[in-house]
């Protein structure tokens, strides 16, 4: 399932502030939003909440009022395994190795409107403060039903696996669909998005088996982010390379044509693959799309709707889509198209975990040349990844768990600096919280226990087992 729409209650200021878009003009916005802010009463908190507090209006007074801070508008911090796999992450989640340098002068712009805990504080109080500390460094904890479906990617060519799609084929068909908006320009440390993509792509396809089909096709690389130009970029969809094998020079060449530019036409450029695949019928062929965007469908397109139509063609695609450094609101709409298209999604938020991602689909390339080759007579020579799936989930669990108690530290005593805080309440809200860490860890170790009972005779309960689960659990 999805991850669930958590309430995210942060002013609207700091998430323009932290926030990346493919317009370049956001500082304008900026300043008209803040202007709203402050001209406009708001009449509904509960449709306005935005990631870690109420939005509440300013006034018209010369003098900012600090703001009270609400427990009704926060959402308890979960500590069970639908809870966590579905929070969206809070915009300073993750690790972040110097966060009150990379961070405090705009927690400081921010922190200047919040009213300081009272001297001596409730219960209330104090749950409603560390609830605001959470949802401001929440993690992206990632999700179970995806790995079940990574596993199941692995186990490729088992004819035991109940989805007929990841069955030996003659043909395979690769189509990559790459997002070259102006916001794939950002810099991801030394290198633009752009870049890492490239090379992750690169490093990818010169590893396919000579016999499958390789395309490229690009949308967003053509005008700019201004409204002058959006028809312009959001018409333009461009097949670069393929359907053909992999060839080193022709696909350097397709890599160089494009740069980031302009819009978001995601649902142009999936319907544009759906037609490329019309022919590729699932009978005869595995078709395989990887979808790598940083970014939400900004074209008035629906892509959720197109995912679900790819799906259903003749084709069959697997559609797994990769999130690069994407926000709360991309990441959903990503994650929906995976969902409805029974893919894959995955986060990465730099060239390791990007590249990661392309080499699980290597090693399935591999397993599907030997069996063209004959090498594969028995499908278990094949292998399954299911135990290091496991491994991984287990290690990416317990590493947000560890960095988001170092995120609460690291805020927590950015607000005794901001004097929201003593350095008392600082402790006592630290003391909390590693009470609810401790049942987090306890959760991660219970998921990992679940998941080492997978196997393919066991995979369809399995994936029934933790879809009830997640469906009885989430509420959108």
């Amino acid at each position: 399932m999805l991850k669930n729409r958590y309430l995210f209650l942060l002013l609207v200021p700091l998430l323009l502030l932290v926030a990346c878009g493919d317009n370049d003009n956001a500082q304008t916005q900026v300043e008209e939003t803040e202007s709203q802010i402050q001209e406009t009463e708001v009449e509904d908190a509960e449709d306005k909440q935005v990631a870690g507090e109420e939005v509440a209006s300013t006034g018209n007074s010369e003098e900012t009022t600090k703001q009270e801070l609400s427990l009704e508008n926060l959402d308890p911090i979960p500590t069970d395994e639908v809870g966590l796999a579905n929070q969206l992450p809070g915009p300073y989640g993750g690790y972040q190795p110097s966060f009150e340098d990379d961070h405090e002068e705009e927690l400081r712009e921010h922190f200047e409107q919040i009213q300081p805990m009272s001297e001596n504080p409730s219960d209330e109080e104090y749950e409603t403060y560390l609830r605001y500390m959470y949802w401001l460094v929440a993690g992206d904890y990632s999700n179970p039903q995806d790995v079940i479906k990574k596993w199941e990617f692995g186990a490729f060519g088992n004819p035991d696996l109940p989805d007929s799609r990841l069955h030996f084929k003659e043909n395979y068909n690769i189509e990559i669909l790459l997002d070259s908006s102006g916001s794939m320009g950002f810099y991801a440390g030394d290198k633009t998005r752009m870049q890492i993509a490239k090379d992750a792509i690169n490093e990818f396809v010169k590893n396919t088996p000579e016999e499958a089909n390789i395309s490229l096709r690009v949308y967003g690389h053509e005008g700019t982010g201004d409204n002058a130009d959006k028809a312009l970029s959001c018409e333009t969809i461009e097949q670069v390379y393929g359907f053909a094998p992999y060839n080193e020079s022709d696909f350097q060449a397709s890599l160089n044509q494009f740069e980031p530019a302009g819009w978001t036409p995601l649902a142009a450029g999936m319907k544009a693959s759906n037609e490329a695949m019309k022919d590729l019928k699932s009978e005869e062929n595995t078709n395989l799309i990887y979808i790598v965007s940083d970014g939400i469908e900004t074209c008035d397109g629906d892509p959720v709707k197109v995912a679900e139509q790819l799906a259903a063609s003749n084709a069959k695609p697997i559609i797994n889509v990769i999130g690069f450094q994407t926000d709360a609101e991309a990441q959903k709409q990503l994650q929906e198209i995976a969902e409805v298209a029974n893919g894959i999604y995955a986060s990465a938020s730099n060239q390791d975990q990007l590249q990661a991602e392309f080499e699980r689909a290597e090693e399935v390339l591999d397993v599907w040349e030997q069996w063209k080759r004959d090498a594969i007579k028995d499908v278990d020579a094949a292998g399954v990844r299911s135990n290091f799936d496991i491994m991984e989930i287990g290690n990416d669990w317990n590493f947000i768990n560890t960095a988001t108690i170092n995120n609460m530290n690291s805020l927590g005593y950015l607000l005794v600096d901001f004097e929201i805080l003593t350095y008392d309440q600082r402790s006592e809200l630290i003391r909390r919280f590693r009470e609810l860490k401790e049942k987090m860890e306890q959760t991660t170790d219970e998921l990992k226990e679940n998941l080492k009972e997978l196997s393919t005779e066991t995979l369809e309960q399995t994936k029934e087992e933790i879809d009830q689960k997640y469906n009885s659990n989430v509420q959108n």
